[in-house]
């Protein structure tokens, strides 16, 4: 039987949800876009002012709920900086890790990292992995976190992982993500639809990009032209396909065409699923977005299990073979989408 979360789920990604749990989502949305309204009103009006640090600050940010492939284009971002001789850091909200997020955690410092994915959080834990000589700090707080990294470690650049809505620290530039194939869903505000904001946050945009996941790059392409007339700002693709499949505590790679079982808890399931052609997937285990998981959630699952990046850092603490990732290759244009 299916939970609330997810039905609500299937319903933003309607494009005509109808029923009786939609006109109660839509009732909500109503309070909620007053809300998002009246905080975006403040901020353009600078009734509220953003507070500003010694350092250049970039956005990478979406519209929508859900995963839409910010964390491996924050990860490219960044080494790009890095190789320009910058010093960069990393801030993120933390979702889903157990340290405590009133505090500024530093996860890694560039070169060791400091807390595991259950605490310091399945994708801030990931960002430190992926991302040698990048500082990586959690905290809810993010101007504060940004602050300490310029003030204490002399930071050049604050890359701020999704932090489009988090308008307390004033960014150089934001660039806001959009799933070429979800799009904004049924284009209601929460909980109703996707969108975390209306139209209104349009305006606050200065760089564009659709990720592909897929191995067609077509759509994306299309829907990245109409994104650049429709918005009339400069707008990219980002194409993400899957690269190879590698045991998690001993690198060796899968052969192709074995059965497995796939399991993830990430915001799309079925573009990860959708990757995995290549292999006989006989079932199919999916958790909610950013699920902590447990020893229970694997005992009973046979044979070989693939799952994400994403995921595999919080399984590897496990004493279970035979656990594989996905890993994807992200191509992009880092120089033309900060010029």
């Amino acid at each position: 039987m299916q939970n609330i979360k997810t039905k609500i789920t299937q319903i933003h990604y309607q494009r005509d949800p109808q029923g009786i749990l939609f006109e109660l989502l839509k009732f909500c949305s109503f309070f909620y876009g007053i809300g998002s309204r009246l905080k975006n009103f403040c901020y353009d009006k600078k009734i509220i002012k953003p507070k500003k640090v010694d350092a250049y600050v970039i956005s990478v940010g979406n519209m929508t709920t859900g995963g839409v492939g910010k964390t491996p284009i924050v990860s490219e971002i960044a080494k790009y900086v890095i190789s320009h001789g910058k010093k960069v850091a990393i801030v993120s909200r933390g979702y889903g890790g157990h340290l405590s997020n009133s505090s500024i955690n530093m996860i890694s410092d560039g070169s060791m990292i400091y807390f595991d994915a259950f605490d310091a959080g399945d994708e801030p834990y990931w960002l430190a992995e992926n991302t040698p000589g990048c500082y990586v700090f959690t905290c809810r707080n993010r101007y504060m976190a940004a602050k300490h990294a310029v003030e204490k470690f002399g930071v050049e650049v604050i890359i701020l992982d999704d932090g489009f809505q988090h308008r307390k620290l004033h960014r150089d530039l934001d660039i806001v993500l959009m799933d070429s194939v979800k799009g904004f869903g049924n284009e209601c505000l929460l909980p109703a639809g996707p969108l975390r904001e209306g139209p209104e946050a349009l305006e606050r945009i200065d760089k564009f990009v659709v990720v592909s996941k897929n191995t067609n790059h077509e759509t994306a392409e299309k829907v990245a032209k109409i994104m650049r007339k429709r918005l009339k700002l400069p707008t990219s693709v980002c194409y993400t396909e899957p690269d190879y499949v590698y045991d998690i505590k001993t690198g060796q790679r899968l052969m192709e065409g074995l059965a497995v079982t796939a399991m993830c808890a990430i915001g799309q399931p079925q573009q990860f699923y959708d990757f995995l052609k290549d292999y006989q997937v006989v079932n199919t285990v999916t958790f909610d977005d950013h699920h902590q998981y447990s020893a229970t959630d694997i005992v009973d699952i046979s044979g070989s299990i693939i799952t994400t990046e994403k995921d595999a850092v919080k399984l590897a603490r496990f004493d279970r073979g035979n656990i594989y990732a996905l890993r994807l290759k992200t191509v992009i244009d880092i120089e033309g989408l900060l010029r």
